[in-house]
């Protein structure tokens, strides 16, 4: 082999070849760039001696040149043959590993603190403890005092409880049967709507309200009235329109 430069002798054997870089790229998955660099002597974009090794073998087998030969060639003409690395001084560490002393319980001091303890309850049996409570003066918290015999007991009075708003005496019930359908409308005191609509013949509904009751009757003479009990009969003629009022007394038109 000529004494030319490993990157030379590379280049020559690819052009030999028949080889563009960028097929020798493809071929060995090497970066175009750093087989450039390579073919120019230029091994610093190949991340140290270690991976230039391997790129200059690859890519020496690719080109029919002897892997072996190629490295050897590079060690010679790029710092000489590395130096083989012994396991024990890869794992020999420079600073001895303290372990840590896995230490028993602290018998000592559970033992202090046990006899302490006891010295503090003798002390307290021999010169008193709490003073206890009379059972007599012990009383449930939730419990209620006794009260001796024959003694009148007061008792709290209760609230008054609030009547209802609507007195008895106030309450109008009026109560329609219908010979025939007929549009009624009813509404209470306050103008709020009890109904609306017809009333078809054969029913009969009640309604009931606070101080007054109103009626709008379309045909006076298809119903009959019963109103707090008493029978008022028809309030009109066949077919004519009336409206009617009635309170919680003495139940009279209005």
């Amino acid at each position: 082999m000529n004494e030319q430069s490993i990157g030379a002798t590379l280049a020559q054997a690819r052009r030999a070849a028949g080889l563009t870089v960028g097929q020798l790229s493809a071929s060995t998955r090497i970066r175009e760039a750093l087989i450039y660099g390579i073919e120019r002597d230029d091994f610093s974009q190949c991340g140290g001696d270690f991976y230039t090794r391997g790129h200059v073998r690859s890519l020496a087998k690719a080109v029919g040149l002897d892997p072996d030969t190629m490295a050897h060639l590079y060690d010679e003409q790029h710092g000489g043959i590395q130096a083989p690395v012994s396991a024990s001084a890869v794992f020999k560490n420079s600073k001895g590993i303290k372990l840590r002393e896995r230490r028993g319980p602290n018998w000592t001091m559970a033992l202090g603190v046990a006899l302490a303890i006891v010295v503090v309850f003798g002390v307290v049996r021999v010169f008193g403890g709490p003073a206890e409570i009379p059972a007599a003066e012990i009383r449930p918290v939730n419990s209620v005092p006794s009260v001796p015999a024959g003694k009148p007991v007061s008792v709290a009075p209760r609230a008054p409880v609030a009547q209802s708003t609507t007195q008895k005496d106030d309450l109008v019930v009026v109560r329609i049967k219908a010979k025939r359908s007929s549009y009624l409308n009813v509404h209470d005191s306050t103008g709020r709507k009890l109904f609306s609509g017809t009333l078809q013949a054969g029913k009969t509904t009640t309604w009931q309200a606070a101080k007054q009751v109103r009626l709008l009757i379309g045909d006076a003479g298809a119903v009959l009235l019963q109103v707090n009990g008493k029978n008022l009969g028809a309030p009109g003629a066949r077919g004519e329109m009336v409206r009617r009022s009635f309170g919680p007394s003495v139940p009279r038109p209005r």
